[in-house]
């Protein structure tokens, strides 16, 4: 089984959202009909509350789902449609936008650190407009698959027998997306099969990772790099170094193929879908 090399690395670009939290960008606007169906990945990650006290109030959301992922650190969830929840450590918020609501996250720490992701996935045009959805899932309710050396926590797909904590039929949500918390230890190696049509992505957290067949400079991926995997090989292999550990992220799913209209907070297929979506908002539909 041939695994996947490295097409490009990306790093990410430094920015801030919400109240002026503090985080980088790693798959930008410009990166989503090559990693279709996801749309935005964000890496946060500070011990200074300046970079973070202010969280995320109050904002609306359409067409798409939010996964946010915390590493450590605390976060308070509160949306229109009645939902809220803890985020921390390990745990994980998966929130379907749909039709659209307003929601907030908001740190429950003034000091220490805060780190995470937040990803952004497509829904199918047929899927946008569906009824909103939320799932709080807590760190010791994800399954892990363990090996020599080897700790995937399996959020959502599966692996190696493993059903991850979000698992759905392909038939109602076609993207089939797969994330994958992957930990290392020295020499260690993890690979995954992967159908080819799935793009897929890994971004590396902690260390730095051989990803594919060759152990050569151009499938080494350096710490805080995204990787963009190739679509040619069955598999997903990732190595860490033989003198360090290393901690992934691996995310794929299989593209929509579909248009991808976006304005801000609002992912539609077309324009006119996007002045719906904002006259919407507007006139107090979606919370």
């Amino acid at each position: 089984m041939s695994a996947r090399n490295v097409e490009r690395l990306v790093q990410g670009q430094a920015t801030s959202d919400g109240a002026g939290v503090k985080l980088t960008r790693v798959l930008t606007q410009d990166l989503q009909r090559r990693l279709d169906p996801f749309l935005m990945l964000d890496n946060f990650a500070s011990d200074n509350p300046d970079d973070y006290i202010g969280g995320f109030p109050n904002h609306p959301h359409r067409g798409f789902e939010t996964v946010t992922y915390m590493i450590a650190g605390r976060m308070r969830h509160r949306d229109s449609a009645g939902h809220e929840g803890l985020l921390q450590n390990g745990g994980v918020q998966w929130m379907t936008a749909g039709f659209g609501l307003t929601h907030s996250e908001l740190p429950e720490q003034e000091e220490g650190l805060m780190e995470g992701f937040q990803l952004w996935v497509n829904l199918p045009g047929k899927n946008k407009l569906c009824q909103p959805g939320y799932r709080d899932i807590q760190s010791e309710t994800i399954p892990e698959f363990i090996a020599p050396g080897v700790k995937v926590r399996v959020i959502a797909g599966s692996t190696h027998g493993v059903n991850g904590a979000v698992l759905r039929d392909a038939q109602t949500h076609p993207t089939q997306c797969l994330m994958l918390d992957v930990h290392l230890s020295a020499g260690a190696v993890f690979e995954h099969t992967l159908p080819i049509a799935h793009n897929a992505l890994v971004f590396v957290y902690r260390g730095q990772a051989i990803v594919g067949e060759a152990s050569d400079a151009k499938n080494t991926v350096p710490h805080k790099h995204m990787a963009i995997l190739e679509n040619q090989g069955q598999s997903v292999r990732i190595e860490a170094p033989s003198h360090d550990g290393v901690r992934v992220l691996i995310i794929a799913g299989a593209p929509l193929n579909e248009p991808i209209a976006q304005y801000g907070p609002f992912v539609m297929n077309t324009r006119e879908e996007l002045m719906t979506a904002v006259d919407d908002f507007r006139a107090g539909k979606m919370g």
